[in-house]
């Protein structure tokens, strides 16, 4: 009888919405047809599937089995609320056919969606078209974030005739979240005829990279098909230069020449003038931190072990461009190392070498710093090319991340928490000080940012992350000492705890989490490893360079982000400049906890389209060229009418690899492409609001 009544009910569905394949309703789907991905708790209410997943549980969340013909239809829906105060949650959503292997890209379709808000709100992504020989070329492409068949969404390795799966879930979340399904609907649509190219056989498609380190198959404007269009583009930028040679009222730093002057220190420093925080350069001018991350020629660098396939005409060994098979970019370098990557060509430095020839490398690190002040920008953001930054003609900062013994039970993002309370972290801070010691010294460097995107989890987490690691462990024994000092005896602590140590070395050498008991003391000690990282940080770093600004560890996500309030109140007391990587549209209502008053400065953020050959946008996407300078002028204008935001980054000088670098990273982010022409249209943005910049910030209210 259920089950008679329920084909009657999604046979009423089916007459409502003929267009529609619901793949999933909360209102009518059988409870019994959901099942965990990975982790997760769920049950539905008021028509809605409510789930609730738990940090540093792989990929929690939900998958469905059924039988789907997708066909015919050329996009997906899926009706969700965000039931956390946290900001945006990033849902992946994926379909798979039979067989299919989410690890290895293979039959499936995976896209993202960032939910916010507290009521059910639709959210869609563009269908596959089946390709005819897609799963076959997909099988041979490997090392890039998205690659040129995907069409859609951000793996495309599917038959959209034939799905069995949708799966829902968070990747690799750090803290507790709960979210709601409502439906999911395939929507029936005329399906995007596609190019003549995606019909090719995987030998007609290989090589299917030219000798530029552009898609063959595609053309768009500005595109490089011969050495002469390289010169012409280079005749052009230089009339466009010498047309816009950059604001008229800034000062030899880039700082507010027609502004209220300040004390001049000789030095870059931050100050608070009339509810604004500013930077003031060493002229005593009021400064505002604007230009890109990774100033280098080498941004176009990609791996070619066992893809020689993919390059048309890569240069034999002996010859004039086989240099650019030992070219490199210096930050990311050991990032090739420690995944073993044998060899690697740099296509944009082997296109500055045809655009401006044996002196490529001095004419690139030139024309940097003409571009920026043309641009409107006053900055050479960390991770460039040192030999660039010293020229000392544009003000520059940089970062280092630190090396020292890792709290062995942390989970890792970017890099492993270091232990603060071992000797080698304060000893790793004075090496990397030492080996930056040029730059501390130097008056156009305005600081530094240590470390980048750390994985802090709740504020739980580093202490239970030192609790679960050996009995060696420095952390662990402070935290050993501090508990003696409290509670005098292992019995007590164990009352408290929930806990069953035989005496202190067992506490030292279990590695295990304990239970609810230890909460108080867990956020306590998590807070004093918080402290004693930024605080021993800035001990070592002001003893060496103590006019140099301490910028911090570059947070992942806002302000008030993830629930991380508790580390950012910290870092704001030890750091010059509290800094976050913030990829979003606008800035408006970014801030801090409340209570903290500190500048901000934003180490990471941009747009990209697929409008120029790329094949990946990066992490925010906007439809096209003229919508990504839109995007920048939005971003910018709003860090500069925020008070606390001292200036922006954004990630990077140049467009990544077509084939991906180390991590597979291929975005479309740069100012300029992998032929080093600058894209018009963000250019145009750029100067909008950059030779604007300092109106906007003294005229926001």
């Amino acid at each position: 009888m259920k089950k008679l009544r329920l084909i009657v009910l999604l046979l009423i569905a089916g007459l409502l919405h003929a267009e529609n394949i619901v793949l999933y309703d909360a209102a009518v789907t059988p409870i019994a047809s959901v099942q965990q991905h990975s982790k997760s708790s769920f049950q539905v209410k008021n028509g809605v599937l409510e789930i609730t997943t738990k940090g540093n549980t792989g990929y929690p969340g939900i998958v469905l089995k059924g039988n789907w013909d997708l066909s015919k239809c050329n996009r997906l829906t899926v009706e969700m609320v965000n039931r956390d105060n946290k900001g945006h949650l990033p849902i992946t959503v994926r379909l798979d056919n039979p067989g299919a292997n989410a690890g290895k890209s293979k039959g499936v379709f995976v896209d993202r969606v960032r939910i916010l808000g507290k009521t059910p709100k639709v959210y869609s992504m563009a269908l596959p078209p089946l390709i005819s020989h897609g799963q076959e070329i997909n099988s041979k492409l490997f090392g890039m974030r998205k690659g040129p068949l995907n069409t859609s969404g951000v793996v495309c390795d599917l038959d959209p005739s034939k799905v069995v799966a949708v799966a829902l879930y968070i990747k690799q979340p750090q803290l507790n979240w709960r979210w709601g399904v409502k439906r999911i609907v395939a929507h029936v649509g005329n399906v995007k005829k596609t190019p003549a190219w995606m019909d090719m056989t995987a030998e007609e498609f290989f090589p299917f990279i030219d000798v530029y380190g552009q898609f063959k198959y595609k053309d768009w404007p500005g595109k490089i098909h011969n050495d002469a269009e390289l010169q012409q583009a280079r005749i052009r930028e230089e009339a466009d230069l010498k047309a816009h040679p950059g604001p008229k009222n800034w000062s030899k730093f880039g700082g507010w020449a027609n502004g209220p002057k300040r004390q001049a220190t000789g030095h870059f420093r931050v100050e608070k003038i009339d509810g604004k925080w500013w930077m003031v350069d060493p002229e005593g001018f009021l400064y505002w931190s604007h230009g890109p991350v990774r100033v280098t020629p080498s941004t176009a660098m990609t791996p070619l072990d066992k893809r020689d396939m993919y390059f048309t005409d890569l240069p034999k060994a002996g010859t004039t461009f086989a240099k650019f098979y030992t070219t490199r970019d210096e930050l990311l370098h050991p990032y090739y190392v420690k995944r073993d990557i044998k060899r690697t060509y740099d296509f944009s430095s082997a296109n500055c070498y045809r655009k401006y020839g044996e002196r490529y490398y001095e004419i690139f690190a030139e024309l940097a710093h003409r571009r920026l002040r043309s641009w409107g920008m006053n900055t050479i953001a960390n991770s460039s090319d040192k030999k660039i930054c010293i020229m000392d003609r544009t003000p520059y900062t940089d970062r280092f991340e630190l090396k020292s013994k890792r709290i062995k039970g942390s989970h890792d993002g970017w890099w492993p928490f270091r232990d603060p309370f071992d000797p080698s972290f304060r000893a790793d801070v004075r090496r990397q000080m030492l080996i930056h010691k040029q730059e501390m010294e130097d008056p156009w460097c305005f600081g530094f940012f240590v470390d980048n995107e750390l994985s802090w989890g709740k504020e739980t987490d580093l202490a239970a992350w030192t609790l679960e690691s050996p009995a060696d462990q420095a952390a662990k024994i402070e935290f050993m000492n501090r508990m003696k000092t409290k509670y005098s005896s292992i019995k007590k602590l164990n009352q408290v705890w929930g806990t069953n140590y035989v005496d202190w070395q067992d506490f030292l050498k279990i590695e295990k989490r304990p239970g609810k008991g230890a909460e108080a003391d867990l956020k306590s000690f998590t807070l004093v490893i918080a402290n004693a990282y930024f605080g021993n940080i800035r001990d070592e770093f002001k003893k060496v360079a103590p006019n140099k600004l301490y910028m911090g560890c570059r947070f992942a996500g806002g302000g008030g982000a993830l629930g991380r309030e508790f580390v950012i109140r910290v870092a704001a007391k030890h750091c010059d400049i509290v800094s976050f990587n913030i990829y979003a549209h606008s800035l408006e209502n970014q801030g801090l906890p409340k209570g903290v008053d500190k500048p901000m400065m934003i180490g990471e953020f941009h747009f990209g389209a697929l409008d120029r050959g790329l094949f990946h946008t990066g992490l925010v996407p906007v439809k096209d060229q003229d919508a990504r300078g839109r995007a920048y002028v939005d971003y910018v204008t709003s860090a500069l009418e925020n008070p606390l935001i001292v200036g922006v980054h954004w990630h990077q000088f140049g467009d990544q690899a077509t084939t991906g670098r180390f991590d597979g990273e291929n975005f479309q982010v740069g100012f300029v492409d992998c032929c080093n022409t600058p894209y018009p249209e963000t250019i145009a943005g750029i100067r909008e609001v950059g030779y604007h910049m300092y109106e906007i910030r003294s005229n926001a209210k």
